[in-house]
């Protein structure tokens, strides 16, 4: 081998030995007249070689440093290194790779380089300790969830990356065929039939670690391409599945943090929406929404008569964090959500010592409701309560958007919250041209036998055996029971105003198999980007991936998308459009 050691690894035990050190130059300080101190890292840390001053290297210059370890003397002791006892003497330095200044000082904070910068220098930011880990940690959850899915007897099994495209999903990239002119695959985005089919072919149990692409626009969580742990059960409930993804889940969090969580709470989507307004809750906060609903059930204040559903959340100490302007900017937001308005409430101690309201609208509430309502919440002297009436589902959102507004911690402050949210409404709105229900995940979710027998008379409260799993307000994964009768699967498409010929047409292939023997199966797939980011501590996935992309979508590493030259097109069958004008 090259070297000896890694640069990290040397302590007082290794004092007398002499040992090789490759790796880059981090950092190179005078030490009087003849000699120079020389830091040599690599990924697993520094080590400090005292050098001839002679000796021509420089930032990032890549070397081998052979040399004898010695201990620091008490006074040059550096405790904030795990090699800051000792130290390198006696050192034979070999250049074996020049480098120019880097693009950015690799001791400056990466929060303080534009990330452009740093992208387009990529190979030179994995450098990085930061970068370093977070990439390690990545691996640790990949070996991880894979352990753990082996343990239960799944088979990994690789799905095809050209496949049908099924446009009623998440936007997709089309890839042209050069053999079928004005044909297309689609790049997968996720593996969901394919899985089910495997499920159908006796399988049992399925997992891949695998790769999924969607052309949505980016944002902190989400990337054009992005890896999900993907499984698929067979004679399976619920709570199955539940358990089977919870244990890898589990097992990459003890992995990278030592410490084992525990096992993940479980709400209904209902109690979700009603408690937090929303259906990816973080649990590391309380502020929980308060129905106020009943004590204006005979109330003369206008806004709050005709509203449907009456909530408030409770800000603790907020009255004089929170003067008129912000106040306003809050009622701003409010609407921004979707409410009509917002109506706010400082707890105050009147002249008597009973609290009372400072607002504008305190003069239109009655004694016996502003009582009822700093019951309900709990308000104390000093308080803010902000109050929104509306219907239920827009009434439960806005509040849980200022929730998170004002009380969410970073995503990567600890403690770590696990949540499985389960009992999705199997239908969510209705198509505004059909008038036909709208499918909450997809129309192949197996609705909950409780409510099956409404799905024609009352379908918009049938739940579905579909689920999340939440990890500190980022949804990690999803997944449900799928439909494997073929009549039932009729049923829901009537509903959708699938009818049979267009069902054969968008889903035979897929459809075609079930006629053989399908058994009851479930699966789930969560996203290892996000798991990833969170236990590295980032508040964005691009920081665990390798080579991402920026919010625009275009590399500036590779440049990439770039256009391709004629004789390409024309093989392929295909011509641009004039630039729009």
């Amino acid at each position: 081998m090259m070297r000896t050691h890694r640069c990290g690894e040397l302590r007082l035990d290794h004092v007398d030995t002499q040992v090789t050190l490759t790796g880059w130059v981090n950092r190179r300080r005078e030490h009087g007249e003849h000699l120079a101190f020389v830091d040599i890292r690599d990924h697993s840390g520094v080590t400090q070689c005292v050098v001839d001053n002679d000796v021509d290297v420089r930032s990032e210059y890549v070397i081998k440093v052979t040399g004898t370890v010695v201990a620091r003397t008490d006074d040059t002791v550096n405790r904030d290194l795990p090699t800051g006892e000792i130290e390198l003497k006696d050192c034979d330095v070999e250049v074996l790779s020049i480098a120019e200044p880097p693009p950015f000082p690799m001791d400056q904070r990466a929060d303080d380089v534009d990330e452009l910068v740093r992208l387009k220098h990529r190979y030179v930011d994995l450098r990085r300790a930061r970068m370093q880990k977070n990439l390690r940690v990545r691996s640790q959850v990949n070996a991880a969830i894979r352990s753990a899915m082996v343990g239960q007897d799944f088979v990994e099994v690789e799905t095809p990356m050209l496949m049908p495209s099924t446009p009623e999903g998440a936007r997709e990239f089309l890839v042209p065929s050069r053999q079928r002119p004005g044909n297309f695959y689609a790049l997968p985005q996720s593996p969901q039939l394919y899985k089910q089919l495997l499920m159908v072919g006796g399988l049992d149990r399925y997992f891949q670690i695998a790769r999924c692409l969607r052309d949505e626009d980016l944002r902190a969580d989400r990337q054009y391409e992005f890896m999900q742990l993907d499984l698929e059960m067979s004679f399976v409930d619920v709570d199955d599945v539940l358990s089977a993804a919870e244990i890898g889940v589990l097992d990459a969090a003890e992995a990278v943090t030592g410490v084992r969580p525990d096992a993940v709470e479980r709400m209904t989507w209902h109690d979700a929406m009603e408690r937090f307004g929303s259906d990816k809750p973080d649990l590391r906060f309380g502020m929980e929404l308060v129905e106020l609903t009943p004590i204006f059930a005979e109330t003369g204040f206008k806004a709050f008569s005709t509203a449907g559903s009456i909530k408030a959340i409770k800000v603790d100490e907020g009255a004089d964090q929170y003067g008129r302007n912000k106040l306003d900017g809050l009622t701003d937001e409010a609407k921004s959500f979707g409410a009509k308005g917002m109506v706010w409430l400082k707890i105050r101690a009147g002249e008597s010592g009973d609290l009372e309201f400072e607002s504008p609208v305190a003069k239109f509430l009655s004694e016996t409701e502003t009582t009822a309502i700093i019951a309900a919440t709990g308000a104390a002297e000093g308080d803010l309560v902000l109050v929104i009436a509306d219907e239920w589902s827009t009434t439960c959102e806005v509040l849980g958007e200022l929730r998170n507004r004002i009380g969410r911690p970073p995503v990567s402050e600890g403690p770590y919250k696990y949540l499985w949210v389960t009992d999705f409404p199997l239908f969510v709105g209705v198509d505004a041209t059909s008038g036909r229900p709208k499918p909450g995940h997809h129309a192949f979710c197996q609705p909950h036998p409780d409510d099956i027998e409404s799905l024609e008379s009352d379908p918009m409260s049938v739940r579905a055996q579909a689920y999340d799993l939440v990890l500190n307000g980022w949804e990690l994964g999803s997944g449900s029971i799928r439909i494997h009768d073929p009549k039932l699967q009729r049923r829901v498409f009537e509903l959708l105003g699938i009818d049979e010929e267009e069902a054969d047409r968008r889903f035979g292939f897929f459809l075609e198999p079930f006629k053989y023997g399908a058994p009851p199966h479930g699966g789930f797939a969560y996203g290892i980007d996000r798991l990833a980011a969170i236990l590295a501590g980032e508040e964005n996935i691009r920081e665990v991936i390798a080579f991402p992309k920026p919010q625009s979508g275009i590399d500036p590493l590779t440049g990439a998308p770039g256009p391709v030259d004629d004789g390409q097109l024309e093989e392929l069958g295909i011509r641009l459009l004039p630039p729009a004008t």
